[in-house]
């Protein structure tokens, strides 16, 4: 069987006509928005109900799942101790993993996702420390559209995520434990959920 292809892709490096000119090269007939809230002061042309429009008006299906998949949560159970929502701790809620699954199903149709976000590079984002790291996971390609027309996959996020917090993974005299490099990538996404998580007690 194929293997699936789920893309990402942050608004804030785009003019509308680009965002959706790119959407539809790549074949994307549904864009799923992952924000926990769809509005932005900043670029008013990606509210929730303007880009649902935009996105019809190109017959490309729009769907917030603030809910089961939205980097704010209100149910404190899924922050860490020192108040950032844990991404391996809300993965594992009834929420996500129905979000998950519908993604899925959608996949296994005619169904071409994109994941929305504002943030432009991926590595900042969410979309792709967190949700993308899920399919990744479960065998599904993964790729990061960005502005430049080179799409980053899945792996060069773990590669940069490696290059961050073990720039000297290779010598090993830097480590009181011989970690894998599965090992080293799992510690990247957390120190990288620590650094990019919400935090509960923002506003």
């Amino acid at each position: 069987m194929q293997q699936k292809t789920l893309y990402t892709i942050g608004y804030s490096g785009y003019n509308v006509s680009d965002f959706v000119d790119v959407l539809k090269r790549n074949g994307v007939n549904a864009l799923i928005d992952v924000r926990s809230n769809p509005f932005s002061t900043h670029f008013p042309i990606y509210n929730k109900e303007i880009l649902e429009h935009t996105l019809k008006a190109s017959n490309i299906h729009y769907r917030n799942y603030a809910s089961e998949f939205g980097a704010q949560q209100s149910e404190r159970c899924f922050y860490s101790p020192q108040g950032y929502l844990d991404f391996e701790n809300f993965t594992m809620s009834d929420k996500y993993i129905h979000g998950y699954r519908r993604i899925e199903d959608g996949l296994m149709k005619e169904y071409t996702f994109a994941l929305m976000c504002s943030e432009k590079d991926p590595i900042d984002c969410h979309r792709s420390i967190m949700i993308s790291k899920t399919f990744s996971d479960n065998g599904y390609s993964v790729l990061h559209l960005l502005p430049n027309n080179e799409p980053m996959t899945q792996l060069d996020i773990e590669e940069r995520l490696l290059n961050k917090y073990f720039p000297n993974r290779n010598q090993l005299s830097f480590f009181s434990e011989n970690l894998s490099v599965s090992d080293l990538i799992t510690e990247s996404y957390r120190k990288r959920n620590a650094d990019i998580g919400y935090y509960i007690g923002e506003n």
